[in-house]
């Protein structure tokens, strides 16, 4: 998106996804989000947006369609990368909001309306290059809710639990055609407790690969793969 936001760097946006589809990938994850961080936001504040950022990203979802490469746009990080939630709580702060862990974003309403303005944003986006909606474009194949969400100040899984379902349910009020993702990592939690053994490293991150997947709205699930740590 960033890339494509920039006349220069948008021959490297149409490239890669050129390669993509010759080395036989048809389905590509990308951020939809970047949140005043210290690189080019898409979101500058809560409800203000970059409009050249904006192109960028309807210029990702033109060029992938040209190439037959499906998109899953993930809608926040859970890391501070790129703003992530840590920003939306000091959005919030700032708002006069008595909270100080990125975990609130979970939890603190002023924060999910702060998430859920974005959603819909995304989601109702007119794209400046098809005249498509968003949430009309086929070339969509699925939204993420979080990139790789954890509570660490609740391991129990409840309060990312109570959040997808909240969420999830959010979406889809918004957006019936496409599918609807999580994010996860693919940890297991307290629902199987006897499988936390095979969680690399982390015996509890806050998340739930199987409670957190049976939320009605969640359409399919996700695990991260890293064979350099895990």
């Amino acid at each position: 998106m960033s890339r494509a936001s920039e006349p220069t760097e948008k021959e490297k946006v149409s490239n890669a996804l050129q390669q993509a589809s010759l080395l036989g990938t048809n389905v590509v994850r990308s951020w939809a989000f970047s949140d005043a961080d210290d690189y080019i936001p898409l979101q500058t504040s809560p409800g203000f947006y970059n409009e050249k950022m904006f192109k960028g990203l309807d210029f990702v979802l033109s060029e992938a369609k040209k190439n037959g490469v499906f998109l899953i746009l993930s809608l926040v990080n859970n890391y501070e990368e790129f703003g992530g939630k840590k920003q939306y709580v000091e959005w919030a702060r700032e708002k006069g909001q008595s909270i100080s862990s990125p975990d609130d974003f979970f939890t603190n309403d002023l924060v999910k309306r702060f998430y859920k303005n974005h959603v819909k944003t995304i989601l109702t986006r007119n794209n400046s290059i098809s005249g498509i909606q968003y949430r009309d474009d086929p070339i969509i194949l699925a939204w993420e809710l979080i990139n790789e969400p954890r509570c660490n100040s609740d391991i129990s899984g409840d309060t990312i639990q109570v959040w997808i379902e909240e969420m999830s349910a959010y979406v889809k009020t918004i957006d019936k055609n496409h599918l609807l993702e999580i994010g996860l990592e693919g940890f297991y939690g307290d629902s199987i407790v006897e499988r936390k053994k095979f969680n690399p490293g982390d015996d509890g991150v806050g998340s739930d690969f199987i409670s957190n997947n049976l939320v009605p709205e969640i359409d399919f699930s996700t695990i991260h793969i890293y064979p350099e740590q895990w």
